[in-house]
């Protein structure tokens, strides 16, 4: 069965994006990159809500852009054809290789683990992905910490009453300013 995973950019005080709506000190620097090229490899399709969606639109027409660094055109190459699935009631369509789900998480998520298929099933967005933890469906929790408290804003984790017992099943230091923190869900 294909795993569904949850990973992020994350400041060391555990948000995706500060009070203010920024996440421009996640800019990855070289090696962080390629490790997020490395891992796209593994997917088999991204899930996203209305917010990362529009954020990643800039890939499906940056490869026209001449300054590209050769990383940049690698990601590209592997995220636009990757299968995504958009989870929003505002949207009236979606672009690429994207299609709209308006509501049921659980059930796409398991209507994709029983399909045919390889890769697995990953989840990106703090909203979507508390939605998913909150039914237990999430199987590991991958992140990037970021040397940088923001002080607020959209929590990496979910603020629920329900306690998730993990294992450590990676870790991994970049340039010794950034550092990966992969957990697997104790079942």
């Amino acid at each position: 069965m294909r795993s569904v995973t949850y990973s992020m950019n994350v400041s060391l005080d555990g948000y995706i994006v500060g009070p203010d709506g920024s996440f421009d000190w996640s800019a990855p620097d070289e090696d962080v990159f390629r490790f997020w090229i490395d891992s796209i490899r593994e997917l088999g399709v991204y899930l996203m809500g209305r917010r990362l969606y529009e954020a990643m639109l800039y890939w499906e027409t940056a490869d026209q852009d001449p300054s590209l660094s050769d990383s940049q055109l690698e990601w590209i190459a592997l995220w636009n054809p990757l299968p995504k699935v958009v989870f929003s009631t505002s949207l009236s369509a979606v672009e690429g290789n994207a299609r709209m789900v308006s509501g049921g998480l659980a059930e796409e998520i398991e209507r994709l683990r029983a399909e045919p298929g390889e890769g697995n099933i990953a989840i990106g967005g703090a909203t979507l992905a508390a939605q998913a933890s909150a039914a237990g469906l999430i199987d590991e929790y991958r992140a990037i910490v970021y040397p940088v408290l923001v002080g607020g804003g959209i929590p990496f984790f979910p603020r629920h009453e329900r306690r998730v017992d993990l294992e450590l099943v990676e870790t991994r230091t970049f340039n010794s300013k950034f550092v990966y923190l992969r957990h697997r869900v104790a079942r």
